[in-house]
């Protein structure tokens, strides 16, 4: 894995919810969008194929975009306008968090500080430096106890609040 893109432990995170498939990573992802206001900061660790995209998907249908919510691997930030606007970011490729200006992660920063967006960012390594004291969720799929399935874990700084912890708790509604 390249350097930047270590996963956290999964023992750092308490159990989570299980997924079955991309379609249940996806309606994970809906469900979570009721919970959004605005101003969130959602980072999002899995290795390749976790369903980080997928999650994302989900939580776009759940704030009703309706253009095409596709992996910014290539782009490295994507933006979406629905009920919240949402700035979808995947550092997997960005080689140093120097390049973070270039790519207008302060800006995006502002616009979610004064609650006008959401941040949903794959492979956030880069940015952990940048968000210092900030509140953030951070969300961690790891595989599930079949093939297609995921375990989402959660935990944030600071703790999640009671909706978030109950979205995501073991035994929750399965997705």
């Amino acid at each position: 894995m390249a350097a930047g893109h270590e996963l956290p432990d999964p023992a750092d995170f308490p159990a989570g919810v299980v997924t079955a498939g991309p379609g249940g990573t996806a309606a994970l992802g809906a469900r979570a969008a009721g919970l959004l206001r605005g101003g969130e900061i959602l980072l999002l660790h899995g290795g390749l194929g976790a369903g980080k995209t997928c999650f994302v998907q989900g939580l776009c249908r759940g704030l009703d975009v309706t253009a095409e919510v596709v992996s910014p691997t290539f782009t490295l930030v994507n933006t979406y306008e629905g009920h919240l606007r949402v700035h979808h970011l995947d550092f997997y490729r960005l080689e140093s968090p120097d390049q973070l200006p270039d790519v207008g992660v302060p800006d995006l920063l502002d616009e979610v500080a004064d609650g006008l967006a959401v941040l949903a960012v794959e492979w956030p390594g880069p940015l952990l430096g940048v968000l210092g004291a900030l509140p953030r969720l951070e969300l961690l799929s790891v595989p599930g106890p079949r093939a297609d399935a995921r375990e989402w874990r959660l935990r944030g700084r600071p703790g999640p609040d009671a909706a978030w912890r109950a979205l995501f708790a073991p035994g929750a509604a399965a997705c």
